[in-house]
């Protein structure tokens, strides 16, 4: 009897520790396979006591189950596979994106390639049509210019696209915009520096447009001698360092600073300690994104926060509900700022 209940025991640990497929999930719950298949892909139209689905769930992950992509695939004559289309994956904003939007597709059982163009226009219509031609059921666009419609669904995160068939999963500007000048404004700044993002950004042009009505709705001058514009391709600290030199060896009066994203804050900082001036008792700094170094600068970088992993994980999931035919067509889904006070910004020094 010990050799049985050990051979039994050993067994249960193997199909534990080993994938297991629908046939044996099915024997295992004392279910039919096609029950199971409609409660884990999701398909729409069957009536399952929501009690059912939740034990299937739990057992499938409990067991470690792995759908057989190939046959699924074959059996649906689909790729299950998205393309994704990104200017570069060397810093915060975009990775969290994609990390986001990766994690869930992974878990709904698709695979997904990746298209790096450098805000190149002409790479990004040759991958968005070479992603389609390998297969791509889909494309997720983030921070892309995409300018041509697409014969696949398009999910586009950041910047708003006019294009038949492209959901856009975009912040409200207005609102963010608002949350970054009156923090300033309120703790008394009246000469504001301003970055304005590079012209092939998506977010470029309607944060700025956003950024000026607020001003003007608070009466706040917008001087021109302090409004820099971005114009550098690279996504490094090195996009705000020469902004502060421009600024301050140009004598331009200024006792904040909003910068175009956090990567460029960090570098304003930087170019600011380096001329001699202090975060916040000489300049004020505010960013844009809160990436995952903003909390660990000295000072901490007060930030306006975009909830982009959450940005991509929606993105991912809308794209699945779109080709499994559970969800209706969305042109826009706009997600709220937060502003995150920390130490890089404070009242104006007094004269």
């Amino acid at each position: 009897m010990a050799g049985k209940s050990e051979s039994g025991k050993k067994n249960k640990q193997t199909l534990r520790d080993k994938p297991v497929r629908l046939k044996e999930l099915a024997e295992y719950l004392g279910l039919n396979p096609s029950t199971i298949s409609v409660v884990l892909n999701d398909t729409p139209g069957r009536s399952i006591p929501e009690a059912t689905r939740q034990r299937i769930k739990e057992a499938a992950q409990k067991l470690n189950y792995q759908p057989n992509l190939v046959a699924r695939s074959f059996r649906n004559r689909r790729t299950l596979t998205i393309g994704i289309m990104v200017p570069v994956l060397s810093d915060g904003y975009h990775t969290e994106i994609m990390t986001g939007a990766g994690d869930c597709l992974v878990n709904a059982g698709y695979f997904y390639f990746t298209a790096h163009h450098r805000h190149r226009p002409a790479l990004v219509e040759q991958y968005s049509r070479q992603l389609v031609a390998k297969g791509a059921e889909g494309l997720i666009c983030i921070d892309t210019a995409l300018d041509h419609p697409m014969s696949v669904p398009v999910v586009a995160v950041a910047g708003h696209r006019h294009i038949r068939n492209v959901t856009n999963v975009v912040l409200d500007h207005r609102r963010a915009a608002e949350l970054a000048i009156q923090h300033l404004y309120t703790l008394g700044h009246r000469r504001i520096a301003f970055m304005h993002g590079q012209p092939f950004s998506s977010d470029s042009n309607d944060r700025w447009q956003s950024i000026v009505d607020v001003c003007n709705g608070l009466g706040l001058p917008m001087h021109p001698e302090l409004i820099m514009q971005l114009d550098r391709d690279i996504s490094t600290p090195e996009l705000g360092y020469p902004v502060v030199e421009h600024l301050v060896r140009g004598r331009r009066k200024f006792t904040a600073l909003v910068c175009f994203n956090d990567v460029a804050a960090i570098g304003a900082i930087r170019g600011l300690r380096d001329l001699g001036l202090r975060v916040p008792e000489d300049v004020s700094v505010i960013g844009f994104d809160d990436i995952k170094a903003a909390a660990f600068l000295t000072p901490g970088l007060t930030t306006i926060r975009q909830p982009l992993a959450e940005m991509g994980r929606f993105a991912a999931q809308y794209m699945v509900n779109r080709l499994n035919q559970t969800e209706e067509f969305r042109e826009q889904v706009a997600f709220e700022p937060e502003l995150i006070v920390r130490e890089s910004t404070a009242p104006p020094r007094r004269s």
